[in-house]
Order: C-alpha cells, then structure tokens, then sequence
C-alpha cells in the first residue's frame, strides 16, 4: 500500500536477528523519502541488506532539538518520513518521542509499524512472574543515582525492567541484590542473536554468576521480579512504626520530602501511605 504523504512513520527494526523485519517495515522504508536514524552506519547495514536505497539522515540525542523544524519543514512538503532506531521499537528511551510530539502539535499524522522490542522479548523468555512491569530506560550511570533509581520503584508490585550496559551490569547487579536480596533477577543478553542467553535466578546468585565471567558482551536487558511473600512479611511495618521511622529521618535533619522516599525504601510500603502518615506528624 502506498505510504500517505505528509506523514511521519514509527517503525520497529531487528533487535539481532534480521529475519525479524516484517513486510509492512520494508516496505515503509522503501517507500520513504528520507529516512531519519540514530546511527546512519547501523541503518544503512540494514537498507543495504535489503537493497533499499533511501535516503538518510542522522536524527540523534545530538541533533534531535535542531533536526525538528526541518523534518517539520518536509512534512509540509507533502514528504514521507520513517523514523527507526538502531534496533527495536523506536521512541523507547530515544529522543523520537520529542520529534512524535512536535509532528503531532504541528497538525501531521503519525503511524505505528510495530515490530521487535527488547523490553517484551526479555519479560517472555525471563520467566518472572509479575501483574505487570515497570519499564525504567536506562539505568543511570552515577551509583548514587542507580540507588535512587531502583529504591524510587521498590515498593510497585510489578517487574521492573531496565537497559544496562555490559561494562556496568555486575556493579548494577551488586546493588540489586544488596536492595532486594530476597527477589529473583534475570539478566537477558543478546536477545534474538546467535549468543542469546537469558539467566535467571535469585538476585544475589545472579550477581555471583555475572561477576565470574570474564568478560560480559552484547546488549542486556535486566528484568527484577515483584516483591515476594516473604519481603512482603518482613516489610509489614504498621502505621506507628513508619511514623517513629520517619520522625527520626527528619529529626537527624532531612527534608520531608527525603524522609518519605528514603522510608518508602526501607520499609517497600506504598508511597502514597507514607505520604499520608507524614502530613499527619
């Protein structure tokens, strides 16, 4: 089907293996008149596989803020654009999201060509049970910040799913288990390439098992499970309780603000419970 002019097209590439791609996707970026791409070298190893001459152009972190107003500009021209990642669904923790927001504020239709995406493929093949799943992006590079990452979302009832790099995972993995020691992890590594390898166990092994490897290669998706029934018993702290915790946080100086979050952490209650019980200190 011919692609509609004016209109900027969303579409999931192979997060490995190339055989992934759908028709529909091919099409869309054949059709294309410019193609916009995280790392043109990446996307172009891709159109040149299937003999697909498109023009592209480079739309990253480091040029989305400057790119927009002239793929805005080609859209008024009647142009057809596709917007890919370097693998996957694009928008997911990549700046297209700005660029779909401002496409959308200017009046210009936007479609989906769903495809591949490390966050599902890594949540199906992991084996962690959860009623849903919290997606985080990447995980920050600082620890102090990765602490706060996760304490922020310990207490959701649901698994949490971030990107990490291979050179940080066994750090990262060394913090998950010192804060969720009773949970189970898995790391998926190479999702749908010849190396794929998803590991899953209880944290704490997780870390031992990712520390003895000599060396750790490839993209990794990192999936923690839900609170288990026996965090959740040792975490059954009552109102006084949480209130006695919180009045010492404040009274060694910290804000209010920094109480609660640093509370909702230890004790994994919910925050809009903590909440409650300091407005009433």
């Amino acid at each position: 089907m011919p692609l509609e002019p004016s209109t900027l097209y969303i579409v999931a590439t192979p997060i490995g293996n190339l055989g992934d791609i759908s028709p529909r996707a091919l099409e869309t970026l054949a059709q294309a008149d410019v193609l916009l791409a995280e790392d043109t070298r990446v996307t172009r190893k891709l159109c040149s596989y299937f003999e697909i001459s498109t023009e592209i152009e480079r739309f990253d972190e480091n040029t989305s803020v400057q790119k927009i107003p002239h793929v805005l500009s080609l859209l008024g021209e009647g142009s057809r654009i596709a917007l890919v990642s370097d693998a996957g669904t694009p928008c997911v923790s990549d700046p297209g999201l700005n660029l779909v927001a401002a496409v959308k504020d200017a009046g210009f239709d936007v479609v989906s060509i769903p495809g591949a995406s490390a966050v599902l493929v890594a949540l199906s093949s992991s084996g962690i049970v959860a009623n849903g799943f919290y997606f985080g992006g990447f995980v920050p590079r600082k620890i102090g910040d990765r602490r706060k990452a996760f304490s922020d979302v310990a207490s959701l009832d649901a698994a949490l799913v971030f990107f990490e790099s291979p050179h940080r995972v066994v750090s990262t993995l060394d913090l998950l288990a010192e804060l969720f020691p009773l949970r189970t992890g898995a790391v998926a590594r190479e999702l749908t390439k010849m190396y794929e390898e998803v590991i899953r166990l209880p944290l704490p092994e997780l870390a031992r098992e990712m520390a003895s490897r000599e060396k750790i290669k490839g993209e990794i998706v990192l999936v923690i499970g839900n609170r288990s029934e026996q965090e959740r018993e040792q975490n059954a702290f009552d109102d006084e309780e949480i209130a006695e915790l919180l009045r010492e946080k404040i009274a060694h100086g910290q804000t209010r603000s920094s109480a609660i979050k640093q509370v909702v952490a230890e004790t994994g209650s919910a925050r809009n419970v903590v909440y409650g019980i300091a407005l009433g200190l």
